[in-house]
């Protein structure tokens, strides 16, 4: 028992309960309970609650007590040891060298009266003539009187002076001179202590190590003098947690991310890693608020959706179109309404409980129950979407089934742990048997207690229940904290779990890390010197050895160990923060753990430090690495896009994080760009926000597609990192490049996390730890060559496609060995190199293909490596298809009624290319003859409008119909023209390698010799832009697949060529099919585009041009007409359904 002297004047002030006091009238701190007592008395008083400033603190009160008896303790030590008569020898002292010393004790007792004197039992001069306990009072009293100056002296003690004020005693008696006459008295007497001090200078001590702190004179005295105070050490170390616990700092915010250092205590704890089933790798999570998202579901499909079993299946089938595996719903377990009813008193009318105040492990009533999520779930499954789910298993809800039925299943007190709690407010139990009360403060706002009250109405039974709490913050107020000291309740949560795991295959652990035992007994069962994170329970300190005995195996490692056996195809998850990451995987058996250094780090731009917690997981074990799961944001933090952004540091960043390996999750609404945090409360969102659409097209583009192969990232056996060392020799710490291989599927991941351009090269990967069987470990460095298993070969290149710009880079495999990858990243950049797909180089070509290109990509290496072997070919092709060229053979061409030579010339020297790369057999002379009949083709073209001047009457309704899109002249752009032009010189190419097949050849030819390209490069340059130009190139291709549609239609009819169109990709994508409803459908203003080139280039067909004279088919040309026609015809009334449309066209051909 701890005690100090307070005067008369101040137990008359306060009105201390006579409990306080000993016999010497000092008053007794047996612990911190008494001790709160009696700075609450003092509180009262002073009014506090209005007047903060001049509150006093009871682990002060309780230091000040601690201190005072350890100098008696130390007095009594010197007794013993050096001089039993050292008081009775300092009061003969005294009495000798100034007198009046019992008039001076007697002021003493008078004003710091024992409790027989304060209550008026006893005299003043009685009680000092009486002996305690065999010593005569008078040295006892000079002792206090002596411990009384040495308080006052005290600069520590100053703000508690009131309490033992001198001043009135130096005034009123020789006091202060026979303290200065005792200050030569203890000179005079032998030393003692570590330091070899005078009595007097060891009492100082303390105080003159450290002046202005409490806490700091304890650790003195621990740590001086703690071998010789035995049993008061304990003590010591118990006050020193007090005082850490009340002047303890608690921040709100997040304090600074730290990296993973592994050390030789991590070396020594039990590797036990759980083995992955084969889903659980390449799983993909997103997080959802259930009642947020059910409200925006409704606002979205327009009706209400409030269960489980509404959730529309186009909602899944667009989770797992984008690559998502599993669906994390928050808050779906029965909530307590209590924590409802304090939301909603304390502001939020509309607010839910909290998804983490939990009244039972059961679905919520209100969202379906089972048989709604046994609906849900088994949609989902035929998306391939496992369903998640979190426990929250350190505490349940204040009022929930376990608070009623088990309350000795919680920490608790059966006194209030701070006398100044009140519990007045309303009672928030549903249950008539129980009152349920949280602290008055929590409803005023001015005070966050630890603990709340439970009352039996039947029984009387009183007890004070912890609320949950981590130790960083404000108690959780609508919980109440499980004690896992107690088997049966450890045992109840593992039972509780694997109810859950027989019904989700993910489980996710909030706030896992309170759990594990080193921390469930910092927070709550402290060895002595170690409390202080949780006000009040540095009372509650236990050794090691009895923590042990209560708390015997790690809680988590027993769970792993039960549910692996009792529902084996569980993922369990925790949210575990604190350092523990890699304990968690490694010792405790979870299959994934929260990894928040990568959202806070990466957010922040530390590179440098979120490099070093990747670089020390690789020391150390890289399998920890693959079981972190990586977020953007959590529905404790901030929504991404305010902490990311929208633009390519958020892409850059979700890039990393799909393609890291470990577990990608995504947060509520990150996806659609909301920038509402959802409190744990929310029945609803609250902003009125849309769909961000250009952000979600980008997701499309940039981050789905590789989740989609997170089999390629997700595993650690061929992952590498490394440093990006700049040209002057220098690692770029903001540069992130790392590779991975599935099969022989290669990956390298490069991102620049910085607003500034980074280049370098990828050479070298940082330490990795391999097992090298036998329980050792080795460090390994690799080469990029190495770690992608890359040939040297100087004949070998490979070819890297960037999966982010679309482009592809040739490189040589033994520059990639040797040398590495050089790269060139903008501002918050990103490269994704896949493919590295070898290519051997047996002629030289591919070494010829790499120089040329210097090193800038292309967006198809094998088509430019064809064009290097098409040169001789693509030269005069690109010469043809030059605008400025083609408009000038077309525009003299028309002036002349014939095509020009030097078109010609040129159209000779490409056919004969053609035919030397085909081996083709035919003779100068057939190449001759099929020249000519392209000629004729063009020179029916050029002269089109003889058609016009010279056809007889009867042929206006076709020609009207040509001639109504035909312009009036050649425009440089050559609008019209072009079409026919570019059938016409490639419509014949294929009569070099199969006369009897030639539109089958001719396309065939297109594709094979690149012309297709060539071609669409010249529509282009002619100002068509890109998809202008493909939807042309694709109108050439049909119009050249299709070229004897008229005979087919005279021989089989309409029906035939109608079949043969819908049958052709190039005619699908031209007439935009596309399917709707269950059937397919086509576009009507690109068929009948198509219909009317169909007649147009069987009209130029039935021409034939000679010395200026026309030669007309005119019945094919009446024909064709007729034939395009009906088909249009047909379309409309079909209602341009393809099957429909075909269908009446075999029925129109039938005889």
């Amino acid at each position: 028992m701890f005690e100090f002297h307070i005067s008369r004047q101040v137990r008359d002030k306060y009105q201390f309960e006579e409990a306080l006091f000993s016999i010497t009238g000092n008053v007794i701190l047996a612990d911190f309970f008494m001790a709160r007592r009696f700075a609450d008395k003092m509180n009262q008083v002073r009014q506090a609650a209005i007047y903060p400033e001049r509150s006093v603190s009871a682990s002060d009160i309780y230091a000040m007590g601690l201190i005072d008896e350890i100098l008696h303790f130390m007095v009594e030590l010197y007794r013993r040891s050096v001089k039993p008569s050292i008081m009775a020898e300092a009061y003969a002292w005294a009495q000798e060298n100034v007198g009046e010393v019992d008039p001076t004790l007697q002021k003493f007792v008078e004003q710091f009266p024992p409790v027989a004197v304060y209550q008026g039992k006893i005299p003043e001069t009685a009680y000092l003539r009486d002996r305690t306990t065999g010593v005569e009072n008078t040295h006892i009293t000079l002792e206090e009187m002596i411990l009384l100056f040495l308080a006052n002296e005290n600069p520590a003690f100053s703000r508690y002076l009131e309490l033992f004020d001198d001043t009135l005693l130096e005034d009123q008696s020789r006091y202060m001179d026979i303290l200065k006459s005792l200050e030569d008295f203890f000179a005079s007497q032998p030393v003692f202590g570590p330091e070899g001090q005078t009595l007097l200078e060891l009492l100082r001590a303390p105080a003159k190590a450290s002046p202005d702190s409490l806490y700091g004179q304890l650790e003195y005295i621990r740590t001086h003098w703690g071998y010789l105070l035995k049993d008061l050490l304990l003590r010591i170390l118990k006050g020193m947690d007090f005082y850490r616990e009340e002047h303890r700092a608690r921040y709100f915010g997040p304090g600074p991310s730290l990296v993973p250092l592994f050390g030789a205590r991590e070396l020594e704890e039990i590797e036990r890693f759980s083995a992955d089933l084969d889903w659980m790798p390449h799983l993909v999570l997103i997080a959802k608020s259930t009642y947020v998202w059910l409200y925006q579901l409704s606002r979205k499909y327009g009706r209400t959706i409030s269960r489980l079993d509404e959730i529309p299946d186009e909602e899944l089938e667009q989770l797992a179109r984008w690559g998502i595996t599993g669906l994390w719903l928050i808050g779906i377990w029965e909530r307590s309404p209590a924590s409802r009813k304090i939301k909603q008193i304390t502001g939020n009318p509309e607010a839910a409980a909290s998804a983490y105040s939990i009244y039972d492990y059961v679905i919520a009533g209100e969202l379906g129950g089972k048989p709604a999520f046994d609906n849900l779930k088994k949609r989902a499954m035929r998306y391939g979407i496992r369903m998640a789910t979190d426990m929250v298993p350190n505490h349940m809800g204040i009022y929930s089934k376990w608070v009623i039925e088990h309350p000795d299943w919680f920490i608790q007190l059966r006194h209030s742990p701070f006398p100044s709690y009140r519990f007045t407010g309303e009672n928030l139990s549903e249950d008539d048997r129980v009152v349920i009360q949280i602290e008055d403060g929590y409803w005023t706002r001015t005070d966050a207690a630890v603990v709340f009250k439970r009352y039996d109405r039947y029984t009387g039974d009183t007890r004070y229940i912890y609320h949950g709490n981590d130790g960083t913050s404000t108690p959780w107020n609508d919980t109440a904290q499980l004690d896992f000291i107690k088997a049966e309740v450890r045992e109840a949560v593992i039972q509780k779990t694997i109810e859950v795991a027989r019904e989700f295959p993910v489980i996710r652990f909030d706030a896992a890390m309170t759990l594990a035992k080193r921390h469930f007994q910092r927070l709550w069962y402290p060895l002595p010197g170690y409390g202080g994170d949780i006000p009040s329970r540095s009372a509650h300190s236990v050794s090691q050895e009895e923590f042990d005995a209560m708390f015997p195996e790690e809680f988590w490692r027993e769970l792993v160990d039960r549910v692996a056996v009792e529902a084996p195809n569980t993922l369990l998850l925790a949210e575990a923060f604190w350092l523990m990451e890699g304990y968690f995987v490694r010792s405790l058996g979870m299959h994934r753990v929260y990894n928040s250094a990568f959202m806070n780090m990466l957010k922040t731009e530390e590179n440098s430090k979120y490099r070093d917690v990747i670089k020390n997981v690789l020391r150390f074990n890289p399998e920890i690495l693959k079981r972190f799961v990586n977020f953007m944001n959590n529905p404790d933090e901030e929504p991404a896009v305010a902490q990311f952004g929208k633009g390519d540091k958020y892409f850059g960043v979700a890039t990393m994080m799909v393609t890291l390996p470990g577990l990608p999750m995504f947060g509520h609404g990150q996806i659609e760009g909301f920038g509402e945090k959802y409190g744990m409360e929310y029945r609803r969102s609250y902003w009125d926000e849309g769909v961000d659409e250009h952000l979600v097209a980008r997701h499309e583009r940039e981050i789905f597609p590789l989740l989609r192969k997170r089999y390629l990232f997700s595993e650690i056996d061929n992952f590498a990192l490394f440093d990006v060392v700049t040209e002057e020799g220098h690692v770029n710490e903001d540069v992130f490049a790392y590779s991975n291989m599935a099969g022989d599927e290669r990956t390298l991941v490069v991102y620049n996390n910085r607003y500034a351009e980074a280049r370098g090269w990828v050479r070298r990967s940082v330490g990795m730890s391999v097992d090298m069987g036998g329980g050792k470990r080795q460090l390994v460095h690799k080469t990029l060559g190495e770690a992608l298993r890359l040939s040297g070969d100087e004949a070998v290149y490979y070819v890297l496609e960037d999966f982010r710009e679309g482009l592809q880079y040739l490189r040589s495999g033994r520059s990639l060995c040797t040398e590495g990858l050089f790269v060139h990243l903008g501002a918050f950049k990103s490269n994704v190199f896949m493919g590295f797909h070898e290519m051997r180089d047996f002629d030289g070509q591919v070494k010829r293909l790499h120089d040329y290109l210097g090193g800038r990509g292309v967006p198809d290496v094998a088509s430019e490596l064809q064009e290097l072997y098409l040169k001789p070919i693509l030269d005069p092709f690109r010469t043809l298809m030059d605008p400025s060229f083609l408009f000038q053979s077309v525009q003299e061409g028309v002036h002349l009624g014939d095509v020009t030579d030097p078109f010609l010339q040129v159209l000779a020297g490409f056919f004969r290319e053609v035919r030397v790369y085909l081996y083709a057999w035919r003779e100068e002379s057939d190449l001759v003859e099929i020249v000519e009949a392209i000629h004729s083709l063009l020179k029916s073209l050029l002269n089109i409008r003889l058609l016009r001047v010279r056809a007889g009457r009867g042929l206006k309704a076709p020609l009207d119909y040509l001639f109504s899109r035909v312009p009036a002249g050649v425009t440089q752009d050559l609008s019209w023209w072009r079409i026919p032009l570019l059938w016409g010189i490639l419509c014949r190419i294929g009569t070099l390698v199969e006369p009897e097949a030639v539109p089958v050849k001719s396309r065939a030819l297109m594709d094979e010799l690149l012309l297709g390209k060539v071609l669409r490069q010249s529509l282009v340059s002619m100002g068509l832009d890109e998809g202008a130009a493909r939807f042309e190139l694709h109108l050439v291709q049909v119009l050249i697949s299709h070229q004897d549609w008229y005979e087919l239609s005279v021989e089989k009819g309409l029906g035939a060529v109608m079949e043969n169109l819908f049958a052709d990709a190039d005619a699908q994508a031209f007439m935009g099919v596309n399917e709707f409803g269950g059937k397919l459908w086509f576009n009507k203003e690109s068929f009948e585009q198509l219909l009317y080139w169909l007649f147009t280039t069987s009209a130029i067909r039935s021409m034939e041009v000679s010395s200026g004279k026309l030669k007309l088919d005119e019945d094919r040309l009446k024909a064709s007409r007729q034939y395009v026609t009906e088909a249009a015809e047909a379309a409309g009334k079909a209602g341009y359904s393809v099957a429909e449309f075909l269908s009446s066209l075999k029925e129109f051909d039938e005889p």
